[in-house]
């Protein structure tokens, strides 16, 4: 098969040839036509179009819709994300989405799972809208709990290191291979460090999860967005953060070691309403935010992938191919995902997304996304 459009990164018009992965990469001498990207990757999903990924009675049929859904947005891997509950209910969640990841057709985008919490602060602030009941102290037999009900396919896990088992537990699953995430924290500056000696790499959503007053210096936002090693993930929905605080950790972090996700929950892709969150009910308010319901507390996002690509465009005022890197190539390096980090490649998976870009107003309108060489959406 191939495909010809405008390369995003270099601006060029390219054919692409690819079965499961991309043969070859060549001049077109076509002009205009759609641009071709490297599909995007969003390591943080908590559910989409009303589906609820840490329900473990969560349907094949329901869980297939919303991995369809997330076609349409040009979404061609992705990490669901079980938040903290109670261990029998985040266990059930992850065997859940497991077998369907086996069984699925729409499966193989499921590239791993994102764990977030249990293992966070239980301060209000830091703990965002995690159940603070079911906050618990970092376990590797849980860990393992996890790795056996999914074969072994968790790669993120995000945890707050102030914990005294932290950088046991840090050590422990990167060496297997999976990436500790700071996030929902309260830690000192040297906790933060040694979790960054002891392997963590990545910051979760930096700059939610925080008290919403805190002393000026030193604190835990400074210290991660000075931290060259950590890379970091934002929510650019244009609601979890404001666009001076945007364009300053990406200043400060750089493009390079920055990723877009959406932290999308069940409500994204819906009309304002109720929806669940775990135990938890969310409600999608007629201005886009996902709140606890009867609480002003943000409870995910709304956010479709294309929509933050255009967003940072928008707000941040990055080019096109940079907004474009965080979300692919920025993203498979940060969560590890195998064959995702050269961008259109040969060599690299044929997961790709055809879009038209209308560059006075920055709007991306999806046309086409291909999983493994295979279209899985066609506008």
């Amino acid at each position: 098969m191939n495909c010809i459009g405008i390369e995003t990164f270099g601006g060029t018009p390219v054919r692409v040839t690819f079965e499961s992965t991309i043969s070859t990469v060549e001049p077109a001498s076509q002009s205009g036509g759609p641009y071709l990207s490297p599909g995007f990757i969003d390591l943080q999903v908590n559910g989409f179009l009303g589906v609820d990924f840490n329900d473990p009675k969560c349907t094949e049929d329901q869980i297939a819709r919303s991995v369809r859904g997330l076609f349409s947005t040009g979404v061609t891997r992705f990490y669901p994300t079980v938040i903290t509950g109670s261990p029998a209910d985040m266990l059930g969640a992850l065997r859940n989405l497991k077998c369907a990841k086996e069984t699925l057709p729409e499966g193989a985008a499921m590239d791993g799972f994102h764990v977030e919490g249990p293992h966070i602060s239980p301060d209000d602030g830091p703990r965002g809208a995690h159940p603070r009941r079911w906050v618990r102290p970092p376990d590797l037999d849980e860990f393992h709990r996890w790795q056996e009900a999914t074969g072994n396919q968790v790669r993120i896990v995000t945890l707050a290191p102030e914990w005294p088992q932290s950088c046991r537990y840090i050590e422990a699953i990167t060496a297997a291979g999976v990436v500790a995430s700071i996030g929902h924290t309260n830690a000192t500056t040297q906790q933060l460090a040694d979790a960054v000696g002891a392997g963590a790499s990545l910051s979760t959503h930096l700059g939610n999860g925080a008290h919403p007053v805190m002393r000026r210096h030193p604190n835990y936002l400074w210290e991660q967005l000075a931290e060259d090693r950590l890379m970091a993930d934002f929510i650019v929905d244009g609601i979890h953060l404001p666009p001076s605080f945007l364009k300053v950790a990406l200043r400060a972090k750089s493009v390079a070691r920055s990723v877009l996700v959406t932290d999308a929950a069940a409500p994204a892709g819906c009309p304002p309403g109720r929806y669940q969150l775990g135990e938890q009910a969310v409600e999608l308010t007629a201005d886009n935010r996902v709140l606890l319901v009867g609480q002003e507390r943000l409870a995910g996002s709304a956010l479709r992938m294309h929509h933050g690509v255009q967003n940072l465009m928008r707000i941040a005022g990055l080019s096109l191919a940079d907004a474009i890197s965080m979300a692919t190539t920025n993203a498979a390096r940060a969560g590890r995902v195998p064959g995702r980090t050269n961008g259109l490649t040969p060599g690299d998976r044929a997961d790709m997304v055809e879009f038209d870009f209308n560059s006075s107003d920055s709007t991306i309108t999806i046309k086409a996304t291909y999983v493994s060489g295979q279209k899985v959406y066609q506008a």
